[in-house]
Protein backbone atom coordinates (compact mmCIF):
# COMPACT_ATOMS: atom_id res chain seq x y z
CA UNK A 1 0.00 0.00 0.00
CA UNK A 2 1.33 3.26 -0.66
CA UNK A 3 2.45 6.02 2.00
CA UNK A 4 0.51 8.93 2.28
CA UNK A 5 2.77 10.92 4.32
CA UNK A 6 5.89 9.94 5.98
CA UNK A 7 5.78 6.25 5.72
CA UNK A 8 2.19 6.24 7.22
CA UNK A 9 -0.68 4.88 5.34
CA UNK A 10 -4.70 5.22 6.17
CA UNK A 11 -5.96 2.72 8.76
CA UNK A 12 -8.24 0.36 7.18
CA UNK A 13 -10.73 -2.35 8.59
CA UNK A 14 -8.31 -5.05 7.75
CA UNK A 15 -5.42 -2.98 10.17
CA UNK A 16 -8.18 -2.95 13.20
CA UNK A 17 -8.85 -6.54 12.67
CA UNK A 18 -6.10 -7.45 13.35
CA UNK A 19 -5.92 -5.41 16.45
CA UNK A 20 -8.79 -6.61 17.68
CA UNK A 21 -7.93 -10.31 17.37
CA UNK A 22 -5.87 -9.11 20.56
CA UNK A 23 -8.99 -7.83 22.22
CA UNK A 24 -11.51 -10.77 22.46
CA UNK A 25 -14.61 -9.85 24.80
CA UNK A 26 -15.67 -12.70 26.62
CA UNK A 27 -19.41 -13.01 25.85
CA UNK A 28 -22.33 -11.96 28.99
CA UNK A 29 -23.73 -14.54 30.92
CA UNK A 30 -26.66 -16.97 30.21
CA UNK A 31 -28.32 -15.03 32.89
CA UNK A 32 -28.22 -11.35 31.39
CA UNK A 33 -30.90 -12.57 28.57
CA UNK A 34 -32.62 -14.54 31.31
CA UNK A 35 -33.26 -11.93 33.60
CA UNK A 36 -34.06 -9.59 30.24
CA UNK A 37 -36.96 -12.08 29.57
CA UNK A 38 -38.24 -12.17 33.04
CA UNK A 39 -38.49 -8.42 32.94
CA UNK A 40 -40.69 -8.58 29.80
CA UNK A 41 -42.97 -10.97 31.49
CA UNK A 42 -43.67 -8.88 34.32
CA UNK A 43 -43.98 -5.68 31.85
CA UNK A 44 -46.39 -7.36 29.69
CA UNK A 45 -48.10 -8.73 32.56
CA UNK A 46 -48.22 -5.01 34.39
CA UNK A 47 -49.30 -4.15 30.48
CA UNK A 48 -52.65 -6.39 31.03
CA UNK A 49 -53.39 -4.14 34.11
CA UNK A 50 -54.49 -1.04 32.13
CA UNK A 51 -53.66 0.12 28.54
CA UNK A 52 -49.81 1.85 27.75
CA UNK A 53 -49.71 5.34 27.87
CA UNK A 54 -47.89 7.29 25.01
CA UNK A 55 -44.71 7.37 26.88
CA UNK A 56 -45.30 3.60 27.72
CA UNK A 57 -45.65 2.67 24.92
CA UNK A 58 -42.98 4.45 23.41
CA UNK A 59 -40.33 2.97 26.03
CA UNK A 60 -41.74 -0.38 25.28
CA UNK A 61 -40.95 -0.27 21.49
CA UNK A 62 -37.53 0.93 22.31
CA UNK A 63 -37.00 -1.85 24.83
CA UNK A 64 -38.37 -4.58 21.99
CA UNK A 65 -37.37 -2.83 19.12
CA UNK A 66 -33.55 -3.29 17.66
CA UNK A 67 -30.99 -1.11 18.88
CA UNK A 68 -29.55 1.51 17.97
CA UNK A 69 -26.22 0.43 15.59
CA UNK A 70 -23.45 2.58 16.77
CA UNK A 71 -21.16 2.22 19.82
CA UNK A 72 -21.11 5.73 21.45
CA UNK A 73 -24.92 6.23 20.25
CA UNK A 74 -25.47 3.13 22.86
CA UNK A 75 -23.29 4.57 25.15
CA UNK A 76 -25.20 7.90 25.18
CA UNK A 77 -28.75 5.59 25.46
CA UNK A 78 -27.22 4.07 28.37
CA UNK A 79 -26.23 7.18 30.17
CA UNK A 80 -30.10 8.61 29.04
CA UNK A 81 -32.03 5.15 30.56
CA UNK A 82 -29.48 5.08 33.48
CA UNK A 83 -30.99 9.10 34.83
CA UNK A 84 -34.39 8.46 34.08
CA UNK A 85 -34.15 5.30 36.20
CA UNK A 86 -32.23 7.37 39.12
CA UNK A 87 -35.65 10.03 38.42
CA UNK A 88 -37.81 7.16 39.11
CA UNK A 89 -36.02 6.06 41.61
CA UNK A 90 -36.43 9.39 44.12
CA UNK A 91 -37.95 8.97 46.90
CA UNK A 92 -40.20 11.77 45.94
CA UNK A 93 -41.19 10.18 42.80
CA UNK A 94 -41.70 6.25 44.19
CA UNK A 95 -45.75 5.80 44.67
CA UNK A 96 -47.14 6.88 48.02
CA UNK A 97 -48.08 2.74 48.81
CA UNK A 98 -43.89 2.36 48.95
CA UNK A 99 -43.10 6.16 50.98
CA UNK A 100 -45.54 5.17 53.58
CA UNK A 101 -44.19 1.79 53.75
CA UNK A 102 -44.45 -0.47 56.94
CA UNK A 103 -42.15 -2.17 58.67
CA UNK A 104 -42.72 -4.99 56.62
CA UNK A 105 -41.70 -3.16 53.37
CA UNK A 106 -38.98 -1.55 54.71
CA UNK A 107 -36.80 -4.14 52.72
CA UNK A 108 -38.47 -3.15 49.62
CA UNK A 109 -37.21 0.60 50.71
CA UNK A 110 -33.89 -0.19 51.25
CA UNK A 111 -33.61 -2.40 47.72
CA UNK A 112 -34.75 0.73 45.72
CA UNK A 113 -32.15 2.70 47.91
CA UNK A 114 -29.54 0.20 47.38
CA UNK A 115 -30.39 0.37 43.24
CA UNK A 116 -30.40 4.55 43.16
CA UNK A 117 -26.77 4.63 44.49
CA UNK A 118 -26.22 2.16 41.98
CA UNK A 119 -27.17 3.70 39.23
CA UNK A 120 -26.05 7.12 40.48
CA UNK A 121 -22.54 5.72 41.13
CA UNK A 122 -22.63 4.05 37.24
CA UNK A 123 -23.75 7.14 35.89
CA UNK A 124 -20.84 9.09 37.18
CA UNK A 125 -18.31 6.63 35.77
CA UNK A 126 -19.68 6.61 32.30
CA UNK A 127 -19.63 10.49 32.24
CA UNK A 128 -16.08 10.28 33.46
CA UNK A 129 -15.20 7.97 30.85
CA UNK A 130 -16.58 10.15 27.77
CA UNK A 131 -15.24 13.44 29.19
CA UNK A 132 -11.46 11.58 29.16
CA UNK A 133 -12.22 9.89 26.25
CA UNK A 134 -12.63 13.01 24.48
CA UNK A 135 -10.33 14.81 25.97
CA UNK A 136 -7.57 12.18 25.20
CA UNK A 137 -8.39 12.10 21.58
CA UNK A 138 -7.86 15.47 21.47
CA UNK A 139 -4.70 15.67 22.84
CA UNK A 140 -3.41 12.79 20.97
CA UNK A 141 -4.73 14.58 17.02
CA UNK A 142 -3.26 17.45 18.31
CA UNK A 143 -0.13 16.20 18.42
CA UNK A 144 -0.31 15.97 14.74
CA UNK A 145 -1.13 19.58 14.28
CA UNK A 146 1.20 22.41 14.03
CA UNK A 147 2.57 22.93 18.13
CA UNK A 148 2.19 26.91 17.33
CA UNK A 149 -0.15 29.51 17.89
CA UNK A 150 -2.74 27.58 15.80
CA UNK A 151 -2.57 24.98 18.27
CA UNK A 152 -3.43 27.52 20.95
CA UNK A 153 -6.55 28.88 19.12
CA UNK A 154 -7.84 25.54 18.32
CA UNK A 155 -7.76 24.84 22.06
CA UNK A 156 -9.41 28.20 22.76
CA UNK A 157 -12.44 27.21 20.21
CA UNK A 158 -13.20 23.95 21.17
CA UNK A 159 -13.09 24.96 25.16
CA UNK A 160 -15.53 28.27 23.85
CA UNK A 161 -17.24 26.19 22.01
CA UNK A 162 -17.65 23.37 24.41
CA UNK A 163 -18.91 25.85 27.31
CA UNK A 164 -21.65 27.13 24.65
CA UNK A 165 -22.83 23.86 23.96
CA UNK A 166 -23.22 23.42 27.86
CA UNK A 167 -25.10 25.79 28.26
CA UNK A 168 -27.68 25.09 25.48
CA UNK A 169 -28.01 22.13 27.82
CA UNK A 170 -28.42 24.08 30.81
CA UNK A 171 -31.25 26.79 28.94
CA UNK A 172 -33.14 23.75 28.16
CA UNK A 173 -33.62 22.13 31.54
CA UNK A 174 -33.77 25.49 33.12
CA UNK A 175 -36.87 26.02 30.90
CA UNK A 176 -38.78 22.39 31.86
CA UNK A 177 -36.50 20.15 28.62
CA UNK A 178 -37.34 16.25 29.83
CA UNK A 179 -34.37 13.95 30.37
CA UNK A 180 -35.35 12.76 26.95
CA UNK A 181 -35.18 16.42 25.08
CA UNK A 182 -31.76 16.80 26.92
CA UNK A 183 -30.62 13.41 25.57
CA UNK A 184 -32.02 14.38 22.20
CA UNK A 185 -29.68 17.95 22.20
CA UNK A 186 -26.71 16.13 23.56
CA UNK A 187 -26.94 13.63 20.62
CA UNK A 188 -27.50 16.28 18.05
CA UNK A 189 -24.28 18.17 19.36
CA UNK A 190 -22.24 14.59 19.26
CA UNK A 191 -23.80 14.70 15.49
CA UNK A 192 -22.84 17.76 14.00
CA UNK A 193 -19.45 17.68 15.71
CA UNK A 194 -19.28 13.98 13.36
CA UNK A 195 -20.45 16.03 10.15
CA UNK A 196 -17.66 18.88 10.70
CA UNK A 197 -15.66 16.57 10.93
CA UNK A 198 -16.07 14.74 7.69
CA UNK A 199 -15.64 17.70 6.66
CA UNK A 200 -12.61 18.48 7.49
CA UNK A 201 -11.30 15.43 6.33
CA UNK A 202 -12.64 16.28 2.92
CA UNK A 203 -11.53 19.97 3.21
CA UNK A 204 -14.79 20.96 2.16
CA UNK A 205 -16.88 23.85 3.44
CA UNK A 206 -15.84 26.06 5.65
CA UNK A 207 -12.41 23.97 5.87
CA UNK A 208 -11.15 24.78 2.70
CA UNK A 209 -10.28 28.11 4.93
CA UNK A 210 -9.29 26.14 7.65
CA UNK A 211 -7.14 23.50 6.14
CA UNK A 212 -5.03 26.32 4.62
CA UNK A 213 -3.93 27.66 7.47
CA UNK A 214 -3.17 23.91 9.06
CA UNK A 215 -0.16 24.06 7.18
CA UNK A 216 1.58 20.47 8.22
CA UNK A 217 -1.60 18.10 9.05
CA UNK A 218 -0.34 14.36 7.93
CA UNK A 219 -2.72 13.46 4.87
CA UNK A 220 -3.36 10.31 6.78
CA UNK A 221 -4.70 12.20 9.80
CA UNK A 222 -7.65 13.50 7.27
CA UNK A 223 -8.26 10.27 5.69
CA UNK A 224 -8.51 8.82 9.08
CA UNK A 225 -10.88 11.10 10.11
CA UNK A 226 -12.81 11.17 6.67
CA UNK A 227 -13.12 7.82 6.65
CA UNK A 228 -13.56 6.67 10.24
CA UNK A 229 -17.34 6.68 10.74
CA UNK A 230 -18.22 5.02 7.57
CA UNK A 231 -20.88 2.44 7.18
CA UNK A 232 -18.52 0.50 5.80
CA UNK A 233 -15.16 2.67 7.45
CA UNK A 234 -12.83 1.05 10.14
CA UNK A 235 -14.94 1.34 12.79
CA UNK A 236 -17.29 -1.03 11.38
CA UNK A 237 -15.12 -3.78 12.22
CA UNK A 238 -15.66 -2.97 16.17
CA UNK A 239 -19.38 -2.26 15.93
CA UNK A 240 -19.43 -6.06 14.86
CA UNK A 241 -16.90 -7.30 17.33
CA UNK A 242 -17.92 -5.46 20.52
CA UNK A 243 -21.59 -3.88 19.41
CA UNK A 244 -23.80 -7.43 20.07
CA UNK A 245 -22.59 -7.56 23.55
CA UNK A 246 -23.05 -4.15 24.13
CA UNK A 247 -26.81 -4.16 22.26
CA UNK A 248 -27.85 -6.18 24.83
CA UNK A 249 -27.13 -4.54 27.73
CA UNK A 250 -29.10 -1.29 26.26
CA UNK A 251 -32.29 -3.71 26.19
CA UNK A 252 -31.71 -4.71 29.49
CA UNK A 253 -31.31 -1.17 30.98
CA UNK A 254 -34.52 -0.19 28.81
CA UNK A 255 -36.39 -3.08 30.50
CA UNK A 256 -35.53 -2.34 33.72
CA UNK A 257 -36.77 1.26 33.52
CA UNK A 258 -39.78 0.01 31.83
CA UNK A 259 -40.75 -2.71 34.03
CA UNK A 260 -40.07 0.30 37.15
CA UNK A 261 -42.14 2.94 35.07
CA UNK A 262 -45.30 0.56 34.93
CA UNK A 263 -44.95 -0.73 38.55
CA UNK A 264 -45.36 2.69 39.50
CA UNK A 265 -48.07 3.68 37.60
CA UNK A 266 -50.31 0.76 38.62
CA UNK A 267 -48.89 0.85 42.05
CA UNK A 268 -52.60 1.57 43.45
CA UNK A 269 -53.91 -1.50 42.06
CA UNK A 270 -51.35 -3.96 41.49
CA UNK A 271 -49.03 -4.13 44.87
CA UNK A 272 -45.54 -4.83 44.05
CA UNK A 273 -44.68 -8.28 45.40
CA UNK A 274 -41.16 -9.37 46.47
CA UNK A 275 -40.39 -11.65 43.73
CA UNK A 276 -40.95 -8.70 41.52
CA UNK A 277 -38.51 -6.67 43.85
CA UNK A 278 -35.99 -9.70 43.66
CA UNK A 279 -36.02 -9.94 39.79
CA UNK A 280 -35.30 -6.25 39.34
CA UNK A 281 -32.24 -6.60 42.71
CA UNK A 282 -30.63 -9.05 40.10
CA UNK A 283 -31.61 -7.61 37.09
CA UNK A 284 -29.76 -3.96 38.35
CA UNK A 285 -26.72 -6.18 39.99
CA UNK A 286 -25.96 -7.55 37.02
CA UNK A 287 -26.20 -5.12 34.63
CA UNK A 288 -24.64 -2.60 36.50
CA UNK A 289 -21.93 -5.14 36.94
CA UNK A 290 -21.58 -6.02 32.86
CA UNK A 291 -22.15 -2.84 31.72
CA UNK A 292 -18.91 -1.36 34.48
CA UNK A 293 -17.18 -4.90 32.79
CA UNK A 294 -17.62 -3.47 28.96
CA UNK A 295 -16.87 0.00 29.62
CA UNK A 296 -13.49 -0.92 31.39
CA UNK A 297 -12.75 -3.30 28.50
CA UNK A 298 -13.68 -1.05 25.82
CA UNK A 299 -11.59 1.93 27.57
CA UNK A 300 -8.52 -0.52 27.25
CA UNK A 301 -9.10 -1.04 23.44
CA UNK A 302 -9.91 2.86 22.78
CA UNK A 303 -6.26 3.80 24.90
CA UNK A 304 -4.23 1.30 23.15
CA UNK A 305 -5.96 1.45 19.30
CA UNK A 306 -3.49 1.82 16.61
CA UNK A 307 -5.27 4.90 14.86
CA UNK A 308 -4.00 6.84 17.62
CA UNK A 309 -0.51 6.72 16.52
CA UNK A 310 2.10 9.12 18.24
CA UNK A 311 3.62 11.44 16.09
CA UNK A 312 6.82 11.50 16.89
CA UNK A 313 6.59 7.30 16.04
CA UNK A 314 4.50 8.26 13.05
CA UNK A 315 7.07 11.05 11.83
CA UNK A 316 4.65 13.99 11.88
CA UNK A 317 6.47 15.71 14.01
CA UNK A 318 8.90 16.44 11.40
CA UNK A 319 6.21 17.64 9.20
CA UNK A 320 5.70 20.74 12.34
CA UNK A 321 9.58 21.90 11.66
CA UNK A 322 10.77 25.33 10.81
CA UNK A 323 9.64 25.17 7.27
CA UNK A 324 6.94 27.62 7.39
CA UNK A 325 9.58 30.16 9.28
CA UNK A 326 10.39 33.06 7.60
CA UNK A 327 13.61 34.40 8.58
CA UNK A 328 15.33 38.20 7.66
CA UNK A 329 18.15 40.40 8.87
CA UNK A 330 17.68 43.72 10.22
CA UNK A 331 19.77 46.32 10.28
CA UNK A 332 21.50 47.96 13.30
CA UNK A 333 18.66 51.38 13.13
CA UNK A 334 16.18 49.57 11.30
CA UNK A 335 12.94 48.06 11.46
CA UNK A 336 10.95 45.45 9.44
CA UNK A 337 7.67 45.69 9.24
CA UNK A 338 4.74 43.02 8.12
CA UNK A 339 1.27 44.11 6.74
CA UNK A 340 -1.84 41.55 7.00
CA UNK A 341 -5.08 42.73 5.38
CA UNK A 342 -8.50 41.41 7.74
CA UNK A 343 -11.49 41.41 5.83
CA UNK A 344 -13.99 40.41 8.59
CA UNK A 345 -14.29 41.00 12.14
CA UNK A 346 -13.56 38.27 14.96
CA UNK A 347 -10.70 37.25 12.85
CA UNK A 348 -7.03 36.40 14.26
CA UNK A 349 -3.86 38.17 14.15
CA UNK A 350 -1.03 36.45 15.06
CA UNK A 351 2.81 36.18 15.54
CA UNK A 352 5.12 33.76 16.44
CA UNK A 353 9.30 34.81 16.61
CA UNK A 354 12.46 34.26 17.87
CA UNK A 355 16.13 35.94 17.08
CA UNK A 356 18.56 34.05 15.88
CA UNK A 357 21.37 34.18 18.61
CA UNK A 358 24.41 34.14 18.44
CA UNK A 359 27.45 34.49 20.73
CA UNK A 360 25.57 37.24 22.28
CA UNK A 361 21.95 37.85 24.11
CA UNK A 362 19.11 40.13 21.65
CA UNK A 363 16.26 41.18 21.94
CA UNK A 364 14.03 43.34 19.71
CA UNK A 365 11.73 45.48 19.76
CA UNK A 366 7.93 44.87 18.53
CA UNK A 367 4.33 46.42 18.45
CA UNK A 368 1.23 45.93 16.82
CA UNK A 369 -0.89 48.73 15.17
CA UNK A 370 -3.81 49.49 13.30
CA UNK A 371 -4.13 51.00 10.14
CA UNK A 372 -7.39 53.06 9.03
CA UNK A 373 -8.40 53.17 5.76
CA UNK A 374 -7.27 57.01 5.98
CA UNK A 375 -3.85 56.05 7.48
CA UNK A 376 -4.73 57.07 10.96
CA UNK A 377 -2.81 54.52 13.23
CA UNK A 378 -4.19 52.87 16.33
CA UNK A 379 -1.55 51.12 18.73
CA UNK A 380 -3.09 47.56 19.77
CA UNK A 381 0.07 46.01 21.02
CA UNK A 382 2.38 48.38 23.07
CA UNK A 383 6.12 48.50 21.98
CA UNK A 384 8.06 46.01 24.08
CA UNK A 385 11.74 44.08 23.65
CA UNK A 386 11.73 40.60 23.36
CA UNK A 387 13.84 38.13 22.25
CA UNK A 388 10.72 35.88 21.30
CA UNK A 389 7.16 35.90 21.90
CA UNK A 390 4.10 33.95 20.57
CA UNK A 391 0.87 35.84 20.58
CA UNK A 392 -2.45 36.38 19.10
CA UNK A 393 -5.44 38.55 19.51
CA UNK A 394 -9.05 38.73 17.96
CA UNK A 395 -9.95 42.10 16.02
CA UNK A 396 -12.34 44.32 16.62
CA UNK A 397 -11.70 45.93 12.78
CA UNK A 398 -11.87 45.00 9.57
CA UNK A 399 -8.45 46.52 7.88
CA UNK A 400 -4.72 46.82 7.86
CA UNK A 401 -2.35 45.46 10.67
CA UNK A 402 1.01 46.11 11.01
CA UNK A 403 3.34 44.29 12.88
CA UNK A 404 6.95 45.77 13.71
CA UNK A 405 10.17 44.56 14.46
CA UNK A 406 12.49 47.55 15.91
CA UNK A 407 16.07 47.75 15.86
CA UNK A 408 16.23 50.89 15.63
CA UNK A 409 17.73 51.79 19.56
CA UNK A 410 20.71 49.58 18.25
CA UNK A 411 24.19 51.23 16.64
CA UNK A 412 25.81 48.22 16.31
CA UNK A 413 23.80 45.07 16.34
CA UNK A 414 21.72 43.89 13.51
CA UNK A 415 19.21 40.94 14.58
CA UNK A 416 18.62 37.93 12.56
CA UNK A 417 14.87 37.30 13.30
CA UNK A 418 12.99 34.19 12.35
CA UNK A 419 9.11 35.22 12.25
CA UNK A 420 5.65 33.26 11.63
CA UNK A 421 2.40 35.38 11.17
CA UNK A 422 -0.65 34.86 10.04
CA UNK A 423 -4.46 36.44 9.66
CA UNK A 424 -6.80 34.29 10.42
CA UNK A 425 -10.51 34.34 8.81
CA UNK A 426 -13.35 33.70 11.53
CA UNK A 427 -14.45 30.25 11.47
CA UNK A 428 -18.09 28.97 12.32
CA UNK A 429 -18.59 28.54 16.04
CA UNK A 430 -17.82 24.98 16.76
CA UNK A 431 -16.47 24.26 13.76
CA UNK A 432 -12.37 24.67 14.66
CA UNK A 433 -13.16 22.45 17.81
CA UNK A 434 -13.65 19.46 15.58
CA UNK A 435 -10.10 19.41 14.09
CA UNK A 436 -9.25 17.78 16.99
CA UNK A 437 -12.36 15.89 17.93
CA UNK A 438 -11.79 12.58 15.81
CA UNK A 439 -14.98 11.38 17.69
CA UNK A 440 -15.07 7.76 15.84
CA UNK A 441 -17.13 5.54 18.48
CA UNK A 442 -14.97 6.15 21.12
CA UNK A 443 -16.22 9.43 22.16
CA UNK A 444 -19.43 9.67 24.22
Amino acid sequence: MASTRDGLVPITRAYLAKYYDKYPLSPLPDEVLQLIEELKSLSEDLAKVSPLSPEEQELSSDANGDPVYKIDENLWKNREQMEEIIFLLDKSRRPKSIQKATEEDSDLTSVLDEIEIQFKDMLNKLKQFQIKNADNVFNIVMTYLPQDFRGSLIRQQRERSERNKQAQVEALINSGGSIRDKYTLLWNQQMERRRQLAQLGSATGVYKTLVKYLVGVPQVLLDFIKQINDDHGPMEEQRLRYGPSLYTLTRMVLMIRLFILLSWARSEGQKIEKEQVAILQRAANTYLSEFEKFLLFIREVFINSPFFISAEDAGAAEGRKSDEFKETTIPAGKTHEVVLTVEAVNSYIAWDFSLIQSTLSLDIGFHVEYVSPSGEKTLILPYRRYDSDQGNFCTVLAGSYKLVWDNSYSSFFKKNLKYKVDAIPPVVEGSQQTVVEAEAEAEA
